[in-house]
């Protein structure tokens, strides 16, 4: 009596045999390259974030409180220490502030631009009040403050 082990290695032999050369497939799913990926783009966004601030650097006073949503476009006007105004990144003097803004809006209505209004807290508050009464009587009605979020 004689027992026979078939062991896959004869040549024609059955169909795992013929297959073994080839690999199985993989039924892990490898991270590592999601991984890389996500770590680029986390230091990118890092990097790219401070880059993104709009208009000039300024102290603003710290409050607590709901942020507004923004809902379009808005025009950032900063008022430096020195009393300097700036509108976006342009310098302007007061005199010119609004006519200014209205060329920059197209001439389109002044009641419907939303206008940022950022004063730096050791900026004279007489400076702060010309450029807002500036904005009032020139038709510009919808002014919000900068602040900091001080909790």
């Amino acid at each position: 009596m004689g027992a026979s082990l078939n062991t896959g290695n004869a040549g024609g032999g059955s169909r795992r045999g013929r297959r073994r050369g080839r690999k199985a497939p993989m039924s892990e799913i490898n991270v590592t390259p999601m991984v890389d990926v996500m770590l680029v783009l986390l230091i990118i966004f890092m990097v790219a974030a401070p880059l993104l601030q709009v208009g000039i650097p300024v102290d603003v006073p710290g409050v607590s409180g709901k942020a507004l949503e923004v809902k379009k476009k808005q025009t950032h006007i900063t008022i430096k220490s020195n009393g300097e105004i700036y509108i976006e990144e342009a310098q302007v003097q007061l005199a010119d502030l609004a006519t200014k803004l209205k060329a920059m809006e197209g001439n389109g209505n002044p009641e419907e631009t939303s206008l940022i209004v950022s004063c730096d807290k050791a900026a004279a508050f007489d400076v702060a009040i010309k450029v807002i009464n500036a904005l009032s009587t020139s038709g510009f009605k919808k002014l919000s403050f900068r602040t900091e979020d001080k909790g």
